[in-house]
């Protein structure tokens, strides 16, 4: 065999060596790259707070007095439909992420943005306490009106506030575009609320 013949065998076996190892690479290797998360930690985060925020509405519409004013009442209806369809979105989220609903440690996702420390969270915005919701179960007539209005007024202001800070920190796609949705309707219904405030001569 000449020399020339014995190179170029040479050459083919190395060609073929090479593309065998590359095929087989993947059985030999194990892949350590991981798939990229279906949602982003902000993301994530504000579908989880906004849960627990939206849960809230709907426990403030529940203790309303059934007797209410006809315009309150259905206003709180109204505010208890959208909330719900909404927190069905939410949860499909922090399903499909293969997460809890609500967060072990709520607002980290803002606390970062606020430039805090991730064990340093911030409040969630605009939510009541045990005795505001207590005091709204106990109410009646225009005293459960005048506390459900004030307590929904700042429960939406909250939420404002959280579905602006993801618009502003989720750069695109469905949980953006919920939030900037969030944040028009509730925006909306402030200004209602409002306006049945001043015809009662309150303050929000």
């Amino acid at each position: 065999m000449s020399r020339a013949i014995r190179v170029t065998a040479l050459c083919a076996a190395a060609m073929f060596l090479l593309v065998l190892g590359a095929a087989l690479r993947p059985l030999l290797i194990p892949e350590t790259t991981m798939p990229a998360p279906v949602l982003t930690a902000v993301e994530l985060g504000f579908a989880q707070d906004m849960t627990a925020h939206h849960q809230q509405a709907l426990i403030l519409t529940e203790r309303l007095d059934p007797a209410a004013d006809p315009t309150v009442r259905r206003l709180a209806d109204q505010i208890a439909d959208t909330q719900r369809v909404e927190i069905g979105t939410l949860l499909g989220w922090t399903q499909l992420a293969d997460a809890p609903p609500t967060a072990a440690q709520p607002m980290v996702w803002m606390a970062a943005s606020a430039g805090h420390h991730h064990d340093s969270p911030t409040a969630m915005p605009g939510m009541a306490t045990t005795a505001d919701l207590d005091a709204l179960a106990a109410a009646r007539g225009a005293e459960a009106e005048t506390l459900f209005l004030q307590l929904m007024y700042r429960h939406h202001s909250g939420g404002v506030t959280m579905a602006r800070a993801a618009d502003v920190q989720i750069t695109s796609g469905p949980v953006k575009q919920a939030a900037r949705a969030m944040a028009q309707s509730q925006s909306q219904e402030l200004g209602y609320l409002g306006m049945l405030l001043d015809a009662r001569g309150i303050r929000p």
